[in-house]
Protein backbone atom coordinates (compact mmCIF):
# COMPACT_ATOMS: atom_id res chain seq x y z
CA UNK A 1 0.00 0.00 0.00
CA UNK A 2 1.50 3.39 -1.21
CA UNK A 3 2.27 5.35 2.31
CA UNK A 4 1.55 2.86 4.42
CA UNK A 5 -2.35 3.10 4.57
CA UNK A 6 -4.05 -0.02 5.24
CA UNK A 7 -6.52 -0.77 2.43
CA UNK A 8 -10.38 -0.86 3.07
CA UNK A 9 -11.98 -3.38 5.48
CA UNK A 10 -13.28 -6.13 3.19
CA UNK A 11 -16.18 -7.55 4.15
CA UNK A 12 -18.75 -10.27 2.09
CA UNK A 13 -22.96 -11.11 2.66
CA UNK A 14 -26.01 -11.96 0.70
CA UNK A 15 -29.38 -10.74 -0.14
CA UNK A 16 -30.71 -14.06 1.20
CA UNK A 17 -33.78 -15.04 -0.19
CA UNK A 18 -36.17 -18.09 -0.51
CA UNK A 19 -39.74 -18.64 -2.38
CA UNK A 20 -42.99 -18.56 -1.04
CA UNK A 21 -45.65 -19.19 -3.61
CA UNK A 22 -44.02 -17.94 -6.11
CA UNK A 23 -42.60 -14.68 -4.43
CA UNK A 24 -38.93 -14.47 -3.34
CA UNK A 25 -39.13 -13.25 0.93
CA UNK A 26 -35.20 -11.84 1.98
CA UNK A 27 -34.20 -12.30 5.36
CA UNK A 28 -33.76 -9.35 7.29
CA UNK A 29 -30.79 -9.11 10.66
CA UNK A 30 -31.69 -7.37 14.00
CA UNK A 31 -28.15 -6.41 15.39
CA UNK A 32 -28.36 -5.83 18.87
CA UNK A 33 -25.39 -3.56 19.89
CA UNK A 34 -25.60 -1.68 16.04
CA UNK A 35 -29.25 -0.99 16.99
CA UNK A 36 -30.31 -1.82 13.08
CA UNK A 37 -31.30 -4.13 10.34
CA UNK A 38 -29.38 -4.97 7.63
CA UNK A 39 -28.29 -8.14 5.44
CA UNK A 40 -26.19 -11.13 7.25
CA UNK A 41 -22.44 -10.35 6.01
CA UNK A 42 -19.32 -9.99 8.15
CA UNK A 43 -15.73 -9.45 7.61
CA UNK A 44 -13.49 -11.05 5.42
CA UNK A 45 -10.87 -12.95 7.65
CA UNK A 46 -6.86 -13.13 6.40
CA UNK A 47 -6.37 -15.37 3.55
CA UNK A 48 -9.75 -15.98 2.80
CA UNK A 49 -11.45 -15.57 -0.27
CA UNK A 50 -14.82 -13.06 -0.46
CA UNK A 51 -16.90 -15.34 -2.01
CA UNK A 52 -15.73 -17.93 1.03
CA UNK A 53 -16.09 -15.43 3.53
CA UNK A 54 -20.04 -14.69 2.10
CA UNK A 55 -21.05 -18.13 2.81
CA UNK A 56 -19.40 -18.76 6.28
CA UNK A 57 -20.59 -15.31 7.58
CA UNK A 58 -24.46 -15.93 6.55
CA UNK A 59 -24.04 -19.63 8.25
CA UNK A 60 -22.63 -17.77 11.66
CA UNK A 61 -24.97 -15.00 11.76
CA UNK A 62 -28.02 -17.05 10.78
CA UNK A 63 -27.50 -20.81 11.08
CA UNK A 64 -28.37 -20.87 6.91
CA UNK A 65 -25.48 -22.94 4.71
CA UNK A 66 -26.28 -21.28 1.60
CA UNK A 67 -24.47 -21.36 -2.16
CA UNK A 68 -23.91 -17.64 -3.63
CA UNK A 69 -26.38 -16.61 -7.03
CA UNK A 70 -24.98 -14.00 -8.79
CA UNK A 71 -23.15 -10.67 -7.49
CA UNK A 72 -25.30 -7.71 -6.35
CA UNK A 73 -22.19 -5.48 -6.56
CA UNK A 74 -20.90 -3.30 -3.64
CA UNK A 75 -21.73 -0.92 -0.48
CA UNK A 76 -18.70 1.29 -0.01
CA UNK A 77 -19.13 3.42 3.35
CA UNK A 78 -16.56 5.07 5.64
CA UNK A 79 -16.34 3.46 9.50
CA UNK A 80 -16.69 6.06 12.74
CA UNK A 81 -12.79 5.37 12.43
CA UNK A 82 -12.21 6.95 9.17
CA UNK A 83 -10.89 3.52 7.46
CA UNK A 84 -13.01 2.92 4.22
CA UNK A 85 -15.02 -0.66 4.21
CA UNK A 86 -16.16 -2.71 1.04
CA UNK A 87 -18.71 -5.18 1.11
CA UNK A 88 -19.43 -7.10 -1.31
CA UNK A 89 -22.97 -8.96 -2.00
CA UNK A 90 -24.71 -11.92 -3.58
CA UNK A 91 -27.64 -13.23 -3.61
CA UNK A 92 -28.20 -16.74 -1.84
CA UNK A 93 -31.01 -18.91 -2.13
CA UNK A 94 -32.16 -20.98 1.14
CA UNK A 95 -33.75 -24.09 -0.11
CA UNK A 96 -36.92 -25.83 1.27
CA UNK A 97 -34.70 -28.44 2.54
CA UNK A 98 -31.96 -26.36 4.07
CA UNK A 99 -34.64 -24.33 5.60
CA UNK A 100 -36.28 -27.34 7.69
CA UNK A 101 -32.55 -28.61 8.52
CA UNK A 102 -31.83 -24.92 9.88
CA UNK A 103 -34.84 -25.02 12.04
CA UNK A 104 -35.77 -21.97 14.82
CA UNK A 105 -32.99 -18.93 14.98
CA UNK A 106 -30.97 -18.98 18.00
CA UNK A 107 -29.76 -15.44 19.07
CA UNK A 108 -25.71 -15.63 19.09
CA UNK A 109 -23.12 -12.62 20.08
CA UNK A 110 -23.90 -10.74 16.03
CA UNK A 111 -27.65 -10.88 15.96
CA UNK A 112 -30.68 -10.59 18.20
CA UNK A 113 -33.21 -11.71 15.40
CA UNK A 114 -33.72 -12.89 12.00
CA UNK A 115 -37.07 -12.36 9.95
CA UNK A 116 -38.42 -12.74 6.57
CA UNK A 117 -40.08 -10.34 4.64
CA UNK A 118 -41.41 -9.48 1.03
CA UNK A 119 -39.17 -7.25 -0.43
CA UNK A 120 -41.72 -4.34 -0.29
CA UNK A 121 -41.68 -4.76 3.59
CA UNK A 122 -37.53 -5.32 3.51
CA UNK A 123 -37.23 -1.88 1.80
CA UNK A 124 -38.97 0.30 4.93
CA UNK A 125 -37.21 -1.84 7.24
CA UNK A 126 -33.41 -1.33 6.45
CA UNK A 127 -31.48 1.27 8.18
CA UNK A 128 -29.16 1.67 5.76
CA UNK A 129 -29.62 3.37 2.39
CA UNK A 130 -26.84 1.41 0.96
CA UNK A 131 -28.75 -1.75 1.43
CA UNK A 132 -31.67 -0.63 0.10
CA UNK A 133 -29.90 0.26 -3.21
CA UNK A 134 -28.46 -3.24 -3.34
CA UNK A 135 -31.99 -5.03 -2.43
CA UNK A 136 -33.23 -2.80 -5.44
CA UNK A 137 -30.78 -4.91 -7.59
CA UNK A 138 -32.46 -7.83 -6.30
CA UNK A 139 -35.62 -7.03 -6.75
CA UNK A 140 -34.88 -5.63 -10.70
CA UNK A 141 -34.16 -9.32 -10.80
CA UNK A 142 -37.22 -11.12 -9.63
CA UNK A 143 -39.04 -8.37 -11.10
CA UNK A 144 -37.41 -10.02 -14.53
CA UNK A 145 -37.35 -13.30 -13.65
CA UNK A 146 -34.08 -13.66 -13.15
CA UNK A 147 -32.96 -13.94 -9.52
CA UNK A 148 -33.03 -17.95 -9.42
CA UNK A 149 -29.87 -18.68 -11.10
CA UNK A 150 -27.30 -21.48 -11.75
CA UNK A 151 -23.62 -20.50 -12.53
CA UNK A 152 -21.05 -22.27 -15.13
CA UNK A 153 -17.99 -21.55 -13.79
CA UNK A 154 -14.64 -21.60 -16.09
CA UNK A 155 -11.29 -22.35 -14.05
CA UNK A 156 -8.05 -22.05 -15.57
CA UNK A 157 -5.57 -25.16 -14.25
CA UNK A 158 -2.87 -24.07 -12.03
CA UNK A 159 0.61 -23.28 -12.22
CA UNK A 160 2.36 -26.33 -13.91
CA UNK A 161 6.31 -27.27 -14.71
CA UNK A 162 6.82 -25.59 -18.22
CA UNK A 163 7.07 -27.74 -21.26
CA UNK A 164 10.81 -26.93 -21.89
CA UNK A 165 11.44 -28.60 -18.59
CA UNK A 166 9.19 -31.69 -19.21
CA UNK A 167 9.94 -34.98 -21.83
CA UNK A 168 6.80 -36.53 -21.29
CA UNK A 169 3.36 -36.23 -23.13
CA UNK A 170 2.57 -32.32 -23.08
CA UNK A 171 -0.88 -33.92 -20.85
CA UNK A 172 0.82 -35.16 -18.51
CA UNK A 173 2.94 -31.97 -17.31
CA UNK A 174 2.09 -31.75 -13.36
CA UNK A 175 1.48 -29.07 -11.13
CA UNK A 176 4.53 -27.45 -9.19
CA UNK A 177 4.38 -26.96 -5.79
CA UNK A 178 3.06 -23.35 -6.17
CA UNK A 179 -0.21 -24.87 -8.61
CA UNK A 180 -0.67 -26.87 -5.86
CA UNK A 181 -1.24 -24.53 -3.31
CA UNK A 182 -3.27 -22.34 -5.72
CA UNK A 183 -4.96 -25.47 -6.50
CA UNK A 184 -5.86 -25.43 -2.86
CA UNK A 185 -6.65 -21.89 -2.64
CA UNK A 186 -9.09 -22.25 -5.57
CA UNK A 187 -11.54 -24.87 -3.89
CA UNK A 188 -13.05 -22.35 -1.23
CA UNK A 189 -14.36 -19.78 -3.20
CA UNK A 190 -15.62 -21.77 -6.00
CA UNK A 191 -17.06 -24.23 -3.61
CA UNK A 192 -19.16 -21.44 -2.58
CA UNK A 193 -21.10 -21.07 -5.60
CA UNK A 194 -22.20 -24.62 -4.94
CA UNK A 195 -21.52 -26.80 -8.06
CA UNK A 196 -23.20 -30.05 -8.56
CA UNK A 197 -20.53 -30.96 -11.67
CA UNK A 198 -17.15 -30.91 -11.83
CA UNK A 199 -15.79 -31.39 -15.74
CA UNK A 200 -12.04 -31.67 -16.36
CA UNK A 201 -9.64 -31.75 -19.10
CA UNK A 202 -7.91 -34.76 -19.37
CA UNK A 203 -4.61 -33.28 -18.76
CA UNK A 204 -3.16 -34.28 -15.38
CA UNK A 205 -2.72 -31.09 -14.51
CA UNK A 206 -6.46 -30.16 -14.86
CA UNK A 207 -6.93 -33.13 -12.60
CA UNK A 208 -4.66 -32.20 -10.21
CA UNK A 209 -6.56 -28.76 -10.16
CA UNK A 210 -9.61 -29.57 -9.25
CA UNK A 211 -8.71 -32.67 -6.55
CA UNK A 212 -8.97 -30.06 -3.35
CA UNK A 213 -12.71 -28.57 -4.81
CA UNK A 214 -13.57 -32.37 -5.34
CA UNK A 215 -12.14 -33.42 -1.80
CA UNK A 216 -14.22 -30.17 -0.53
CA UNK A 217 -17.43 -30.47 -2.35
CA UNK A 218 -18.12 -34.39 -2.43
CA UNK A 219 -18.42 -34.12 -6.10
CA UNK A 220 -16.51 -36.34 -8.49
CA UNK A 221 -14.74 -35.29 -11.27
CA UNK A 222 -15.87 -36.04 -15.05
CA UNK A 223 -12.97 -35.84 -17.32
CA UNK A 224 -13.15 -35.45 -21.32
CA UNK A 225 -11.08 -34.48 -24.41
CA UNK A 226 -13.09 -32.30 -25.38
CA UNK A 227 -12.25 -29.59 -23.54
CA UNK A 228 -8.39 -30.36 -23.42
CA UNK A 229 -5.86 -28.45 -25.13
CA UNK A 230 -4.57 -31.41 -27.16
CA UNK A 231 -7.75 -31.78 -28.52
CA UNK A 232 -8.33 -28.40 -28.97
CA UNK A 233 -4.92 -28.28 -31.16
CA UNK A 234 -5.94 -31.37 -33.12
CA UNK A 235 -8.96 -29.68 -34.18
CA UNK A 236 -11.17 -32.03 -32.58
CA UNK A 237 -12.20 -30.77 -29.48
CA UNK A 238 -16.55 -30.55 -28.81
CA UNK A 239 -16.93 -27.22 -26.71
CA UNK A 240 -19.92 -26.62 -28.03
CA UNK A 241 -21.27 -29.91 -26.81
CA UNK A 242 -19.76 -30.00 -22.97
CA UNK A 243 -21.29 -26.22 -22.92
CA UNK A 244 -25.13 -27.40 -24.55
CA UNK A 245 -25.53 -29.98 -22.49
CA UNK A 246 -24.25 -28.31 -19.20
CA UNK A 247 -27.03 -25.64 -20.07
CA UNK A 248 -29.79 -28.08 -20.42
CA UNK A 249 -28.56 -30.26 -16.65
CA UNK A 250 -29.20 -26.33 -15.68
CA UNK A 251 -27.25 -27.32 -12.51
CA UNK A 252 -23.61 -24.99 -11.59
CA UNK A 253 -21.22 -26.63 -12.70
CA UNK A 254 -17.34 -25.92 -13.03
CA UNK A 255 -15.45 -26.33 -16.71
CA UNK A 256 -11.39 -27.17 -15.76
CA UNK A 257 -9.60 -26.22 -18.74
CA UNK A 258 -6.56 -24.35 -20.76
CA UNK A 259 -6.04 -21.17 -21.73
CA UNK A 260 -6.03 -21.73 -25.39
CA UNK A 261 -9.15 -23.26 -24.75
CA UNK A 262 -10.93 -21.36 -21.93
CA UNK A 263 -11.76 -18.19 -24.50
CA UNK A 264 -13.91 -20.61 -26.81
CA UNK A 265 -15.63 -21.94 -23.65
CA UNK A 266 -16.59 -18.87 -22.76
CA UNK A 267 -17.97 -17.53 -26.11
CA UNK A 268 -19.38 -20.45 -26.34
CA UNK A 269 -21.81 -19.69 -23.06
CA UNK A 270 -21.93 -16.33 -24.18
CA UNK A 271 -22.95 -17.28 -27.71
CA UNK A 272 -25.93 -19.94 -26.61
CA UNK A 273 -27.45 -17.24 -23.71
CA UNK A 274 -26.54 -13.92 -23.88
CA UNK A 275 -28.89 -11.40 -25.64
CA UNK A 276 -26.40 -8.65 -25.81
CA UNK A 277 -22.79 -9.88 -25.10
CA UNK A 278 -21.41 -6.64 -25.37
CA UNK A 279 -22.78 -5.63 -21.81
CA UNK A 280 -20.86 -8.15 -19.73
CA UNK A 281 -16.37 -8.48 -19.72
CA UNK A 282 -16.18 -11.11 -21.55
CA UNK A 283 -12.85 -10.52 -22.23
CA UNK A 284 -11.47 -10.96 -18.56
CA UNK A 285 -13.69 -14.31 -18.10
CA UNK A 286 -12.03 -15.57 -21.29
CA UNK A 287 -8.17 -14.34 -20.20
CA UNK A 288 -7.45 -16.17 -16.80
CA UNK A 289 -4.19 -16.37 -15.33
CA UNK A 290 -3.64 -20.13 -14.01
CA UNK A 291 -5.65 -20.71 -10.99
CA UNK A 292 -8.21 -18.32 -11.48
CA UNK A 293 -11.80 -18.92 -12.64
CA UNK A 294 -14.61 -17.06 -14.16
CA UNK A 295 -18.47 -17.47 -12.71
CA UNK A 296 -21.03 -16.68 -15.75
CA UNK A 297 -24.71 -16.59 -14.10
CA UNK A 298 -28.00 -18.13 -15.75
CA UNK A 299 -31.15 -17.91 -15.48
CA UNK A 300 -33.05 -20.19 -17.36
CA UNK A 301 -30.91 -19.66 -20.81
CA UNK A 302 -30.08 -16.08 -19.94
CA UNK A 303 -26.54 -14.99 -19.17
CA UNK A 304 -27.38 -12.47 -16.10
CA UNK A 305 -23.74 -11.71 -15.11
CA UNK A 306 -20.23 -12.47 -14.88
CA UNK A 307 -18.15 -12.35 -12.27
CA UNK A 308 -13.75 -13.23 -11.98
CA UNK A 309 -11.72 -14.24 -9.45
CA UNK A 310 -8.26 -13.96 -8.57
CA UNK A 311 -6.70 -16.60 -7.00
CA UNK A 312 -5.04 -15.85 -3.62
CA UNK A 313 -1.64 -17.13 -4.21
CA UNK A 314 0.39 -14.83 -7.08
CA UNK A 315 1.91 -16.80 -9.46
Amino acid sequence: MSGGQPGPVLAAGAVVWRDQDGEPLVLLIHREHHKDVSFPKGKVDPGESIPGAAVREIDEETGYRVHLGAPLGQAEYVLPGGRDKVVHYWSARVSRKEAERAGKFRPNDEVAAVEWVSIDDARGRLTYERDVAILDRFADRAAAHEHDTFALIALRHAKTVPGSDWDGPDATRPLLPLGRAQAKAAAAPVAAFGPKKIVSSTAARCLATVEPLSARTKVGVSDTPDISQDAHERGTADVKGVVRKRLDKAKTAVLCSHGPVLPDIVARIATDTADDAARFDLRRAAMLSVGEFAVMHIAGRKLVAVETHRNTVSA
